[in-house]
């Protein structure tokens, strides 16, 4: 018999687990995980965040308004009420795994330079004056070393 591999997808696909990013509405900004298909647009989930200011009722969710994430917590029963979700989601470790990511990584260092007042502008415009200007002058003393070998 022939040998055959499979491989498995590396898509992020709609399951029952999946933790979302919600991008519009009231809950934009927050985690939820899907805990039903409801049909090929619109999900229900649920975000039983540890962190109160990020909690997310149950609702259905319309798929166009959310971002799918590497993370899924695992058997995950279909239509799980609220205390199973919270208790799985803690596990998991979830809100602990979102934060480690580059995707939150990058957006809490948005936020952070849109909050900045004229004064801290000011203050990264000469910091990154300085590191161009170590970097050109490394640079250059590398250049000079292989031209003279």
């Amino acid at each position: 018999m022939a040998e055959i591999d499979i491989k498995v997808s590396s898509w992020k696909l709609v399951e029952v687990g999946r933790i979302v990013l919600i991008r519009s509405g009231p809950y934009t900004g927050k985690l939820a995980t899907i805990v039903e298909i409801v049909d090929h647009r619109r999900v229900l989930v649920d975000g039983p965040s540890s962190q109160e200011n990020k909690v997310v009722p149950r609702h259905v969710l319309a798929l166009s308004h959310a971002t799918l994430t590497p993370f899924v917590i695992p058997r995950l029963p279909r239509a799980a009420g609220t205390g199973p979700v919270k208790k799985l989601w803690e596990k998991n470790e979830i809100d602990a795994k979102f934060a480690q990511s580059s995707f939150a990584k990058r957006s809490d260092q948005q936020e952070r330079r849109k909050n900045l007042n004229d004064f801290e502008r000011f203050k990264v415009l000469r910091l990154r004056k300085q590191a161009r200007y170590e970097v050109a002058k490394a640079h250059a003393k590398v250049r000079a070393a292989a031209k003279s070998s």
